[in-house]
């Protein structure tokens, strides 16, 4: 299997340097504090959730609700989901500071680790059209994959939006479906990818792990999600190996879910999707 260098000619992997000895337990350390506090807090819920889901029946008759009221009275419900989107990006900015103060790699991007795993608008033009192209595909494939474990009944009904008709609804799913954009990409693969090979990790196995855990936090809406995840984590993950940009995985991460959430709450909730 080839190392991060001959798979990643345009990116900075491959001037990562190693971790030696003690640094590797630290780095470890640093992966598994950062996940607790973030998506591998979210595997270990999604777990429990199916199980509990498991325990009451079949998972054709469960409900999977996302961006659900927080709230009864407006004005509340307005301020807990901005505050649940704020404060759930703060494990990337963590994740930023980490990478700047602990094995940092060469050049500028030591003080801007956003720009080292691409996460900037230096190529508008290409993450664009690249970040379509995988939302369109990805989309489709997920639709299919849903329809599929629900007929097979390894899939909850999965409702996107449950908020209240206000006027804030739509740019409130807007802002939802980016920051998870933001958030899975640039944890899941910008930082995990880069931690991974500074502990010699081949690419194959960084891969696999990266998109195993992004299925495990989806594992609630049931096992048909699980594996359409691990796949779209295949795919994003080879992508970065490629090109060395994370840019195009966030845009394509935020139009799947904007479109997802916005769709729903929009169409879903007359036409009785879901």
């Amino acid at each position: 299997m080839a190392r991060l260098k001959s798979l990643t000619p345009s990116s900075s992997l491959d001037v990562e340097p190693l971790a030696l000895g003690a640094q590797r337990k630290r780095l470890g350390w640093e992966i598994g504090l950062l996940f607790a506090l973030s998506l591998g807090q979210s595997a270990v819920y999604s777990v429990v959730q199916l199980a509990d889901k498991l325990s009451r029946g079949p998972l054709v008759s469960a409900t999977s609700t996302l961006n659900a009221p927080q709230s009864t009275r407006e004005v509340f419900d307005l301020i807990y989901q901005l505050l649940d989107i704020v404060f759930s990006l703060v494990p990337v900015l963590l994740g930023f500071y980490l990478l700047m103060t602990f094995l940092p790699w060469a050049g500028a991007a030591r003080l801007r680790p956003w720009r080292g795993m691409g996460l900037d608008w230096r190529r508008p033009v290409r993450d664009g059209g690249a970040g379509l192209a995988l939302a369109v595909g990805i989309g489709a494939g997920t639709l299919g994959l849903y329809a599929v474990g629900r007929a097979l009944g390894i899939t909850t009904a999965i409702i996107p939006a449950a908020l209240d008709a206000y006027w804030w609804t739509v740019p409130v799913l807007v802002l939802s479906g980016i920051r998870h954009g933001i958030l899975e990409e640039t944890l899941v693969v910008g930082y995990l990818f880069r931690r991974l090979g500074q502990l010699g990790v081949r690419p194959g196995w960084i891969l696999l792990i990266s998109a195993v855990l992004r299925g495990s936090y989806h594992l609630y809406q049931g096992f048909g999600p699980f594996l359409g995840n691990v796949v779209m984590g295949l795919v994003f993950g080879w992508v970065y190996l490629r090109w060395g940009r994370v840019m195009p995985l966030v845009i394509a991460h935020a139009l799947l879910d904007v479109g997802a959430f916005v769709g729903y709450d929009l169409l879903g909730k007359a036409t009785g999707l879901g």
